[in-house]
C-alpha cells in the first residue's frame, strides 16, 4: 500500500539523526492521540506546555527522564495530534522509547506504524499546512552545503518562492478570466480583449516569469552546485590546480606524465556556491593499459560536465606537437559537448613563463594563473561563477530544483505560444484560452496544486526518517 493511501494511520519515529547527542525525539503523530499519550505517561498533558516527567516501561520503571510536549490538532507541524518526548539523545534510549510507543499503541492506538521517509513532511502539505515548494525546502534547509544554500532555503520555507508563483498564477488567472469570457460573445470578444489590454497583461506575465525563474536559477545553483571537470594533456597541473583550489594536497603531485590515472572529486565553495571540482586523468594515447582505464573515466565526466576547465601549459606555447595534441583535445571537447556546456581556457604554469601569452585564437578569451604560486586564482573563481551563470544576488534568492525550472520554462512556453495565438491575424482565442490553462497547470505543479500522486511518492521519499 502507497503512503498517500495510509495518510490517515499514525505514525511513530525517531526525528533526530542516528548517533549520541545531547537530546534525541521521538515524535507521534495522528489523530485523537490525547488517550494514547495518557495511557503512554500515565498522566493528563496540557498543550504546547513542556512537562518534565519520566517515560515509563512496561513495568513502571523510567526508561528516562525528559520532555514531553503536546500539540493537538490543527496546530501542529503536521496538522493532527502530534506527541513529542524529548529524551537524552542515546540511540539504545531513543530506540526503548520507541519501542514502548508501539507497545503502548497495541492497545490504545492500534494502526500505529513506523514513518516512512518524510511522511511527517507529507501529513504537513496534506494538511494544507504548507505546500509542496515549502515541504521540499526542509529538505533542502536540512542539506544545505552553505550558509546562502541555508538562507536560501529557509526564504523559501517561509513562503518566499510560493508567493511569487502564486502572484504569477492570480494574474494569470485574471487573465484567463478576461479570455474565457469573450468565447461566449464572439462578436465583440477582439475589441473586449483590446480594452482590457489582455496583450499587455500577457506580455507583463511573461516578464513576471522570466524574474522569477532567473531568481530561481540561482536558488538551484545553490542547491545543486555545479560539477565542473579540469581536462586537459597530462602534466599541464590539473592536479596542483585542483590541490590550489581546494587549499589542500588532494591529489598527487610528480614532475611525471601519467600520475593521475583516475578522478579526484573535491567540492568547493565561491560565494557559497558549490563547485564539484573534478581532476581527471591527462588526454592523451597511451599503451598503458591502466591509463587508458583513467582517458576513458575522465571523458565520461566531461560528458556529464556542468562546465569544462580546458588547462594548457603556457610554457609549452610555442610547441608544435603540444599544440597539435590542443587542438585534437578541443576538437574532442566540441564533438563530445552539448553546446549549452561552456568551455573555459585556462593557461598554467605563469610563474615560470611570466612573458608568455596564450598563443593565436585562445588570447583575450584565456586567462593565465599559477596554480604553484597562486596568482590568478581569484580572476579564475569570479570567471567560474559568471561561466556557470551566478549572477551576485545577495536579496531574494530561494532555493528552486530542477523540477520547478523545467516547470517555469514550460510557462514560458505556453505563455509564447499563447502570445502568438493573440497577436495572429484571425486569433483563435479558444486555443489561446487552452495555452493559458495549460501555464496555469505548470505553475500549479511546483506548489502542489496540480500534481499527480507518483510524483509526491518520489519527493518525499528523499527525506530522512523523522521529517
Amino acid at each position: 500500500m502507497s503512503q498517500l493511501a495510509r495518510h490517515d494511520d499514525p505514525i511513530t519515529a525517531i526525528a533526530t539523526a542516528p548517533g549520541r547527542g545531547a537530546v534525541g525525539i521521538v515524535r507521534v503523530s495522528g489523530r485523537d492521540l490525547l488517550p494514547f499519550a495518557r495511557a503512554l505517561l500515565g498522566r493528563e498533558l496540557r498543550p504546547r506546555e513542556a512537562h518534565y516527567l519520566p517515560f515509563p516501561d512496561a513495568a513502571g520503571d523510567a526508561i528516562d527522564r525528559g520532555l514531553a510536549l503536546w500539540f493537538p490538532a490543527p496546530h501542529s507541524y503536521t496538522g493532527e495530534d502530534v506527541l513529542e518526548l524529548q529524551a537524552h539523545g542515546g540511540p539504545v534510549v531513543l530506540q526503548l522509547l520507541l519501542a514502548r510507543c508501539m507497545e503502548v499503541a497495541r492497545a490504545a492506538l492500534p494502526r500505529l506504524r513506523l514513518a516512512e521517509a518524510g511522511e511527517f513532511t507529507e501529513r504537513a502539505f496534506l494538511n494544507d499546512k504548507m505546500d509542496l515548494a515549502q515541504a521540499e525546502a526542509v529538505a533542502d534547509l536540512i542539506d544545505a552545503s552553505t550558509e546562502g544554500a541555508a538562507r536560501s532555503a529557509a526564504r523559501s520555507l517561509s513562503g518566499a518562492f510560493s508567493g511569487e508563483v502564486h502572484g504569477l498564477r492570480d494574474a494569470l488567472v485574471h487573465l484567463r478570466m478576461l479570455v474565457e469570457a469573450t468565447l461566449d460573445f464572439p462578436e465583440e470578444e477582439i475589441d473586449f480583449l483590446r480594452k482590457a489590454d489582455a496583450r499587455g497583461q500577457l506580455s507583463n506575465l511573461q516578464n513576471r516569469v522570466a524574474a522569477v525563474l532567473g531568481h530561481a536559477r540561482q536558488g538551484a545553483l545553490l542547491r545543486e552546485g555545479i560539477a565542473v571537470v579540469i581536462a586537459g594533456q597530462p602534466n599541464v597541473g590539473k592536479s596542483s590546480l585542483l590541490n590550489a583550489l581546494a587549499g589542500a594536497e588532494l591529489a598527487i603531485v610528480t614532475p611525471m606524465a601519467g600520475t593521475t590515472r583516475d578522478t579526484v572529486r573535491q567540492t568547493i565553495q565561491i560565494e557559497g556556491v558549490p563547485l564539484h571540482v573534478i581532476d581527471t586523468a591527462g588526454l592523451r594515447e597511451s599503451a598503458d593499459a591502466v591509463e587508458r582505464i583513467g582517458i576513458e573515466r575522465a571523458w565520461e565526466q566531461i560528458a556529464r560536465a556542468d562546465a569544462v576547465l580546458f588547462l594548457h601549459d603556457l610554457t609549452r606555447g610555442s610547441d608544435a606537437a603540444y599544440l597539435a595534441a590542443d587542438a585534437q583535445i578541443a576538437a574532442a571537447l566540441i564533438q563530445r559537448l552539448a553546446p549549452a556546456v561552456p568551455r573555459l581556457d585556462v593557461w598554467n604554469k605563469s610563474d615560470a613563463a611570466p612573458d608568455a601569452m596564450p598563443p593565436g585564437a585562445h588570447g583575450a578569451q584565456a586567462l593565465t594563473l599559477s596554480a604553484q604560486t597562486g596568482e590568478g586564482l581569484a580572476a579564475l573563481r569570479q570567471r567560474l561563477l559568471r561561466t556557470v551563470g551566478w549572477e551576485a544576488l545577495p536579496e531574494g534568492v530561494y532555493m528552486a530544483r530542477e523540477r520547478h525550472l523545467q516547470a517555469l520554462r514550460g510557462v514560458q512556453e505556453h505563455l509564447a505560444q499563447a502570445l502568438a495565438r493573440l497577436d495572429a491575424p484571425e486569433p483563435a482565442l479558444d486555443l489561446l484560452a487552452e495555452e493559458l490553462r495549460l501555464a496555469q497547470g505548470a505553475l500549479g505543479a511546483i506548489t502542489g496544486e496540480f500534481t499527480a500522486d507518483d510524483l509526491l511518492g518520489t519527493i518525499f521519499s528523499q527525506f530522512c526518517i523523522g521529517k
